[in-house]
């Protein structure tokens, strides 16, 4: 189809989940390398297992344990070392654990004392080479140049600022400084960035991220008084576009459970293909 969807079903074994919570480790790691050149005494990329602990700054949503489940249990002691350093810095240690994974690293984690705190969803679904952008009359799409960062960085987080309430509530809050120098880190750690303008006024924004063949969407988020206009399936058109040219053969993107950005991609081709637990320690 002309918008990249593949009519077979993508299915997502442990192969495939390994490869895409490999690209969400280092996307995470590398957001929070931007943090450490900040604060160098602060911030932190520690190597565990398959994934990495990464800590940028207090409150950070970068703040977390990523990819573990596929490279082994991580040993006691390097688990007592890493939640010490969060402990440090006067922050919990939060992990993100596929449903894919070993299930000895769950166990772990509980015996630990690790708890349950949420869920999040990872959908995705196959590209097709050939994939072009549909066109959407009113809706312009266009990649940012360095002089468009700061208006993508205002609608993408007033967009956050102001979620949908559709679905499971968040478990986390940030305040808009975070979010934005989180959203600076990501295009650091080398998003690329686009804007969606409608009837020419900036209306929305969203990101994609290129790792070993797979294209994750992030940043994604419309301005209030534009939303159900077709903003964000235009942004993910030409993204999707983009990724197959780029030789990407699969697409994801994390939602919360339930949420208005879950039905959306849905609607886009995309499927369910595994649920991460959040643990809280």
């Amino acid at each position: 189809m002309s918008d990249g969807v593949v009519t077979d079903v993508l299915f997502c074994g442990t192969e495939l989940a390994a490869r895409i919570e490999t690209a969400e480790a280092q996307l995470i790691a590398a957001g929070s390398d931007a943090a450490l050149r900040r604060n160098p005494d602060l911030a932190f990329v520690t190597p565990v297992a398959s994934g990495f602990a990464c800590f940028g700054e207090e409150g950070a949503p970068f703040n977390k344990v990523v990819g573990l489940g596929f490279g082994g249990v991580p040993a006691d002691d390097l688990m007592g070392e890493i939640e010490g350093a969060y402990a440090a810095r006067g922050a919990p240690t939060q992990v993100e654990l596929t449903n894919l994974a070993n299930p000895e690293i769950g166990q772990m984690l509980t015996g630990r004392g690790y708890r349950l705190v949420a869920f999040e969803n990872v959908l995705g679904r196959s590209l097709d080479a050939a994939a072009r952008p549909r066109v959407f009359e009113g809706i312009e799409i266009r990649e940012c140049g360095e002089d468009q960062l700061d208006d993508w960085l205002e609608v993408v987080v007033d967009g956050f600022a102001h979620p949908d309430t559709q679905g499971v509530a968040t478990h986390e809050d940030f305040p808009r400084e975070t979010v934005e120098r989180a959203e600076r880190d990501l295009v650091a750690a080398g998003a690329r960035t686009y804007l969606a303008l409608r009837g020419g006024v900036v209306a929305g924004g969203g990101g994609l991220r290129i790792t070993d063949g797979v294209a994750q969407l992030i940043g994604a988020a419309t301005a209030p008084e534009h939303r159900r206009q077709g903003v964000q399936t235009a942004l993910l058109s030409t993204r999707l576009a983009d990724a197959a040219a780029a030789g990407c053969d699969v697409a994801v993107v994390t939602t919360a459970p339930g949420s208005k950005s879950q039905q959306n991609v849905q609607r886009q081709g995309f499927q369910l293909l595994y649920t991460r637990a959040v643990l809280v320690k």
